[in-house]
């Protein structure tokens, strides 16, 4: 089936709302799936994670102690065919605390997908940078 770049998009931009959303949620598994086997991502201060036990390990750690939501929002496909996609987005991350919502940081998300044999789109590699 030959994809138009519509397809394309939206099956990035459901992969990355599946991402976020399993993030958010504490559902490391969730998260794991969005990745390729041999998938990895680079988040600063916290490290490179190569492939679904290291990135499992990870998440792990992470997995939120408060109310949190990663708002991704301008996605937008740089490039793309019917078996890869790249892809840009902004970032803000906010954390729930007593005084209520607040903004932790802001940045962007530089990825890379492939198109699974499913029609879908996971990750083959996810690179954040926060601005200070």
């Amino acid at each position: 089936m030959l994809m138009t770049y519509a397809d394309v998009v939206e099956g990035v931009r459901a992969t990355i709302a599946a991402y976020t959303q399993a993030l958010d949620d504490g559902r490391t598994d969730d998260v794991v799936a969005t990745f390729w086997p041999d998938g990895g991502c680079d988040i600063p201060g916290l490290g490179t994670f190569e492939g679904h036990e290291d990135l499992r390990a990870a998440y792990a750690k992470w997995e939120p102690k408060r109310p949190q939501r990663h708002l991704v929002v301008n996605t937008h496909v740089t490039h793309w065919n019917d078996d890869e996609a790249t892809a840009i987005s902004d970032v803000v991350f906010l954390l729930k605390g007593d005084a209520g919502w607040a903004v932790q940081l802001v940045g962007r998300y530089e990825d890379t997908l492939r198109s699974d044999d499913d029609g879908g789109w996971r990750f083959r590699h996810r690179a954040a940078t926060f601005v200070t």
